[in-house]
């Protein structure tokens, strides 16, 4: 947990020196794979494609640029590598928002599953149910035996409508059967404004934004959303433990190229990012962003992809949100 709390701005510029230092590096004859983030620089996602890239193009002799390309809920960027040559050259950035997507919006311009050859998971960053420091509500259970008691008195907040925290929330309340109302607010601070004034109940947020609160006492973490108890928290019991059998939700990376590729060019990706995700220094570098490295089979990722597709999709219609 004190490692994950020194990603600082600092932390940011040597990662991305290190990806740029990485290329530099490559035989000059080399052709440069260029890999599409569909999000800003400086994030989690952003970071945690550099720290990967770096490493494999160490090992390849190969520069790995990457193309930060946000928008449309990460269409933009699935568009573009959709459409790339099926050379190996171009890779994408998948994230859980690429299984969200079909159950969103109406018409995507691509197939998420049809379009794309699955390469390797890279990793899951956990999510925690929180609450003020000063909430009543000072474990899951206690939250879940109000809002049973007093049905549609409690309400919980997230961030962006779609978002998988948002319906992250939405599946815990369809899980339980309690009767709560979920808030999406416009990103993270908003989200915590809201916890500490005490406008919402309860807060769905992924841990990078939130554990400086934690660590300050503003706020209490009282369940993370993952399989097993998460790193960073390693006291805090997990949504399954706290009286949901089963609950296991996570955000995740992974990278794809286009449908079409050559399984030989898919097969010596899949090697190296598995190669770079077991080197002690990623892993250490990805737990510092509060991501929990974890490499795949092309097929392990596929399989995770149409499960997570159909999941959100009926989280989406049952919940009644309306499509973009």
């Amino acid at each position: 947990m004190n490692n994950l709390r020194k990603l600082t701005r600092r932390s940011i510029v040597a990662f991305a020196v290190l990806a740029i230092g990485a290329g530099a590096q490559a035989q000059p004859s080399s052709k440069p794979i260029r890999l599409v983030v569909p999000f800003g620089p400086g994030g989690v996602a952003d970071l945690t494609a550099r720290t990967v890239a770096q490493k494999m193009s160490e090992s390849m002799g190969q520069p790995i640029v990457i193309d930060n390309k946000p928008g449309a809920g990460g269409v933009v960027a699935s568009d573009t590598v959709a459409k790339a040559p099926a050379d190996g050259l171009t890779m994408l950035l998948m994230s859980n928002g690429n299984a969200v997507s079909v159950g969103l919006f109406n018409k995507l311009p691509f197939d998420t599953v049809k379009d794309f050859a699955p390469v390797s998971m890279l990793g899951y960053f956990d999510m925690a149910v929180v609450t003020a420091a000063n909430s009543k509500f000072k474990t899951m259970q206690d939250l879940l035996a109000y809002a049973k008691a007093n049905p549609g008195k409690v309400n919980i907040g997230t961030i962006n409508t779609g978002s998988t925290q948002h319906l992250a929330a939405e599946l815990l309340k369809r899980s339980t059967g309690i009767d709560v109302q979920v808030i999406p607010f416009n990103g993270s601070p908003a989200l915590i404004t809201a916890l500490r004034g005490g406008q919402v109940d309860a807060g769905v947020e992924i841990l990078a934004p939130i554990l400086g609160q934690l660590d300050g006492k503003a706020l209490r973490a009282i369940a993370t959303m993952g399989a097993k108890r998460s790193f960073a928290l390693p006291d805090t019991p997990t949504v399954a433990e706290s009286g949901v059998p089963g609950f296991n939700v996570a955000s995740w990376n992974a990278l794809a190229v286009p449908a079409k590729t050559p399984p030989e060019v898919v097969a010596r990706l899949n090697k190296e990012a598995n190669k770079a995700l077991g080197s002690p220094d990623v892993k250490e570098r990805l737990r510092t962003l509060g991501v929990e490295a974890a490499g795949s089979t092309p097929e392990q990722q596929a399989k995770v992809l149409k499960d997570e597709i159909k999941r959100w999709s009926d989280v989406i219609r049952q919940a009644g949100i309306p499509k973009q």
